[in-house]
């Protein structure tokens, strides 16, 4: 099956490196050029297009920024769509709202490609490792027939339910992982001003009731002082847009993370677009008048 990636950011570009290594010839393309010839230097294919990855490929897998970039590497004149054949398969691996995702699939029904929104839980790390956690909306023998192509990235692959089922959970996700920060830098704070050593911390509550892969992951990065994206805060704040917008469209109140939202706005308001969503920490410092993690 010849792979096609459209999409090499800090996911992206570790995520087609882990399906050329499982034995698929992939052809890529990216916004920015000169991470596509750094994905050709490792053994890709470059394409001068979305259309054109779609003509080399059986199977095409975005992994893009928001809504409007899969609408347009997708749907594009330029896009996937125009190139794609039918019996071919697009698998959107991007964080989107699920009403967009199933008129995608609509589109992408009328040119004979079959469809799969399958967006990811596990960061940078989980990229890099081959470990992500996928959460596939569409038809299942579909995804039987892309699994060996996801494999390589996953350690875990659920389907969800039809389209747009994947990004439903996705957003459930986000939800768990934004209080979840909360509760980590709310925790920092109180030991940094209660005078506990912070690595004595982590060390006890990464292994009990309390510990969270946020915790394990983040918490040695705050007491480094490292405050760069696994996920930035600019891509959980999109997020946390499509969540509350479907939370209000429910007419579902969700006020922890309302919170967390507004609290990464703060981060934004001070320069943390482009951080990482734990310079969360930044805000409690403010808050909380401590120094809990060096400033590089």
């Amino acid at each position: 099956m010849r792979v096609g990636f459209i999409g090499l950011g800090i996911m992206g570009r570790s995520m087609w490196q882990h399906i050329y290594r499982a034995g698929f010839p992939v052809t890529v393309w990216n916004r920015t050029r000169s991470k596509a010839e750094e994905a050709v230097k490792l053994g890709a294919e470059m394409a001068d297009s979305p259309k054109e990855v779609a003509e080399r490929s059986d199977l095409i897998i975005t992994m893009v920024g928001d809504t409007p970039d899969v609408q347009q590497v997708v749907e594009g004149e330029e896009g996937a769509l125009a190139g794609a054949r039918p019996g071919s398969i697009l698998i959107d691996m991007s964080t989107i709202a699920p009403e967009a995702t199933r008129q995608l699939a609509a589109a992408a029904a009328k040119k004979g490609v079959a469809m799969l929104d399958a967006p990811v839980s596990g960061g940078d790390i989980g990229a890099q490792q081959g470990t992500l956690s996928i959460m596939v909306g569409g038809e299942a023998e579909v995804l039987e027939k892309a699994r060996p192509v996801l494999e390589p990235m996953a350690k875990s692959i659920v389907h969800c339910g039809p389209i747009g089922a994947g990004q439903t959970v996705k957003a459930c996700n986000q939800i768990l992982a934004g209080l979840t920060l909360l509760g980590v830098v709310e925790a920092f704070a109180f030991a940094k001003k209660a005078g506990v050593e912070l690595e004595k911390m982590l060390e006890v509550t990464t292994q009990g009731a309390a510990s969270s892969w946020a915790l394990a992951n983040y918490g040695p990065r705050i007491i480094q002082g490292d405050l760069k994206p696994g996920f930035s805060v600019r891509f959980q704040q999109k997020d946390l847009r499509i969540v509350l917008q479907e939370a209000e469209q429910m007419e579902l109140p969700l006020m922890g993370t309302a919170l967390v939202q507004q609290l990464l706005r703060a981060v934004q308001a001070h320069g943390g677009n482009e951080d990482g969503t734990h310079a969360l920490i930044r805000i409690m410092e403010q808050l909380g008048q401590v120094e809990i993690s060096p400033k590089k």
